[in-house]
């Protein structure tokens, strides 16, 4: 009989915590648990665009992301002591700023740019998958700030965006991976979705062997009812509805 490492079923995601408005400072901000990952999310208004978007009338969202020297394991140097952002960090970074762009209306912005700050305190699996969904709550946040202040006048909000890790161990899908199942499993993936539906990213690999459509079908469906249930406590975490 399939057994998971983590005792869980094969869609039982861990335990997901969302709180907002954690950072007196912050315009938004959001603390995310996937399990044991645990990401502090920050939203910070910028009155100031990229050189190539001024005076176009639109807004931009990007995002940094970076890890704790102790949130693994053993220590890790912080990448500015490096000189530079590894290329694994530039590529979740650019992911995180894509999955927030998607939902929102650039022009409704207007000429103000939001950064995302995205901090893993702890790591076991799913840190890019956290973050997104951390960072939608905290852009909310930052948005219900720049309406209260005038400086908006309407949402440029127009859905929600989440994401959860899905894989293959042991020829069987499972969804939301810690540490130790991604390290073993066959294949692994992240799955950027919308609440209306839209997939923003897939980001797929086979570890070990080639995956079928059926497999992928599989695992695109558990995607869909755990972002699903993650669209819930996003909201639960703002108060809406």
């Amino acid at each position: 009989m399939f057994k998971r490492p983590s005792n869980r079923q094969f869609n039982e995601m861990r335990v997901i915590k969302l709180e907002s408005q954690v950072s007196p400072y912050a315009e938004g901000s959001c603390m995310v648990k996937y399990g044991n990952t645990h990401v502090l999310c920050t939203a910070s208004v910028d009155n100031k665009l990229p050189p190539w978007l001024r005076n176009s009338g639109k807004g931009w969202i990007t995002a940094e992301y970076g890890m704790l020297p102790r949130s693994t394991h053993s220590r890790m140097d912080r990448e500015v002591t490096k000189g530079k952002p590894s290329g694994r960090t530039q590529e979740i970074q650019r992911l995180i700023g894509r999955s927030l762009r998607s939902i929102i209306d650039l022009e409704k912005l207007g000429e103000i740019q939001i950064k995302i700050d995205c901090d893993v305190i702890q790591a076991d699996g799913g840190t890019r998958t956290a973050s997104i969904t951390g960072a939608w709550v905290a852009l909310y946040e930052a948005i219900n700030f720049l309406l209260k202040s005038g400086k908006i006048v309407e949402n440029p909000i127009f859905d929600q965006v989440g994401a959860i890790s899905c894989g293959i161990l042991d020829n069987q899908g499972i969804i939301d991976l810690d540490y130790q199942e991604d390290s073993t499993a066959e294949t692994d993936g992240n799955f950027v979705m919308t609440a209306n539906n839209g997939i923003v990213e897939i980001q797929t690999t086979a570890e070990e062997k080639p995956f079928n459509k059926k497999q992928f079908l599989i695992l695109l469906e558990l995607a869909e009812n755990g972002t699903n249930d993650i669209f819930e406590i996003q909201k639960k975490a703002l108060n809406l509805d």
